[in-house]
């Protein structure tokens, strides 16, 4: 071999190791991205996610929006206590990951251990044997949430059934102050004292509670759903009176609806539906409170709908407290303007908007004629078109026929408000499922 030949020879092999080199750099870069990271988490190495590699998209199976601080959490919060939040699956998955809020808390929130597991039953703390797994974030099993702030979890590997209770349990040795919390949940919940993470019997879980702790979203890595369809309103939509455990809020029966239709082979846009209402919430005021407790429709909305993952439908049932708790009434004109902002949004996200009309009230306390005037005009503007893109007719589908200014009696809790299960369920069966197909019109 000569020496000219020599070096090509040379030059060739060290242009194939940098060129090797470039390509496991870029493949690595690629796979440690961490733009789902939403929050200061806690320190120790960044490790890959447990869950492996699996088709499907993430989607919200779960959702409940953070409302404020609970009373008596002041000083302590939950340190030294386990919360076992108990939550009812839309769809299922191959993979979960969940966000914890310290929304309204004023210290950092330090969570030390963190569980997920399949419920052993209905109505019980305990879990499924061998169904238990250990959270981690960003590779680290303890995590520092910021006061403000939330955290996204890393992924783990567990067969998520849909129309399934999942319990995620949270531990927490430091004064922690307020807790984030969703009071009203219709569902049961747990705490005890000690770390009982990943404590499958449930016989240390002594407390139990009608709202959720900390915990605002249950994501799954789903190959049985496309998208995600956010219930967004106030406590018609979170299901006040309805039956505590059984999953009887409206979305709940419209997620049963579009589950069925999809097994008997209509064609129709596989997707999940959770739930942001809150109790009372409006969409031009917040309450009071710092931070301001039960945030402002056209406040949450960005947080609540637009910053959840792979949102295709946003189904909007607010106005109602606007109307009944603004001193006075409300301008109509102020009421749909900011409705019209709501949509707005979600359409600058390619987001789908279905609307709902304004159910009676009825002749409380809180109720005038020029009241029932606001809800009209209101009810009259949405019926027109000029407001979403679809319209569901909650107010025609509950409202008395012989008296329509209150709610049909076999449709009221007792009062005059808020439906019962059977309300709620017609609220679900007045939904037109085709309403889900499409996107958002580029102007209204």
């Amino acid at each position: 071999m000569t020496r000219r030949h020599g070096y090509a020879l040379l030059a060739a092999i060290v242009a194939l190791i940098v060129a090797l080199s470039t390509a496991l750099y870029v493949s690595v870069a690629a796979g440690t991205g961490t733009a789902d990271r939403t929050s200061l988490s806690g320190s120790g190495p960044v490790r890959p996610s447990a869950a492996p590699a699996s088709a499907g998209v993430w989607v919200g199976t779960w959702s409940a929006s953070p409302v404020g601080a609970e009373p008596g959490t002041q000083a302590e919060g939950m340190t030294g206590r386990s919360v076992r939040n108990v939550v009812h699956t839309s769809v299922g998955g191959t993979s979960a990951r969940i966000t914890l809020s310290n929304l309204y808390g004023r210290t950092a929130l330090t969570i030390t251990h963190a569980s997920l597991a399949l419920a052993a039953g209905p109505g019980t703390p305990s879990a499924q044997a061998g169904t238990t797994r250990r959270l981690t974030f960003a590779g680290s099993t303890t995590v520092v949430v910021a006061a403000g702030g939330q955290v996204l979890s890393d992924a783990v590997a567990l067969a998520v059934p849909a129309g399934a209770d999942v319990l995620v349990t949270t531990y927490s040795p430091t004064l922690s102050g307020p807790v984030t919390y969703h009071p009203t949940a219709r569902q049961t919940s747990y705490a005890g004292p000690g770390d009982l993470t990943e404590d499958e019997t449930g016989t240390g879980y002594t407390e139990q509670v009608d709202h959720w702790r900390y915990l605002t979203a249950l994501d799954v890595l789903s190959g049985e759903a496309d998208g995600t369809v956010v219930a967004f309103g106030d406590s018609l939509t979170d299901g006040k009176n309805s039956t505590a455990d059984a999953n009887a809020r409206w979305p709940d029966f419209l997620n049963r609806r579009l589950r069925t239709a999809l097994a008997t082979g209509r064609d129709l846009p596989r997707y999940s539906v959770v739930n942001e209402g809150i109790g009372g919430n409006r969409v031009l005021a917040d309450a009071r409170g710092r931070p301001l407790e039960n945030q402002a429709g056209i406040r949450r909305f960005r947080r609540d709908v637009l910053d959840r993952p792979n949102v295709k439908i946003v189904v909007i049932d607010l106005g109602i407290n606007d109307i009944l708790r603004t001193p006075g009434t409300v301008d109509p004109q102020q009421l749909l303007t900011g409705l019209r902002d709501l949509v707005r949004q979600a359409h600058a996200h390619g987001i789908k908007v279905v609307g709902a009309t304004l159910m009676p009230v009825g002749k409380r306390t809180t109720w005038t004629e020029a009241r029932e005037g606001v809800r009209q005009t209101v009810n009259a503007e949405i019926r027109s078109g000029r407001v979403y893109d679809a319209v569901i007719d909650f107010d025609k589908a509950l409202r008395d026929p012989y008296d329509p200014r209150q709610l049909r009696a076999m449709y009221d809790s007792g009062d005059r408000l808020h439906p019962n299960d059977r309300g709620y369920e017609r609220m679900a069966a007045s939904f037109d499922l085709e309403y889900l197909k499409g996107s958002a019109a580029a102007r209204l």
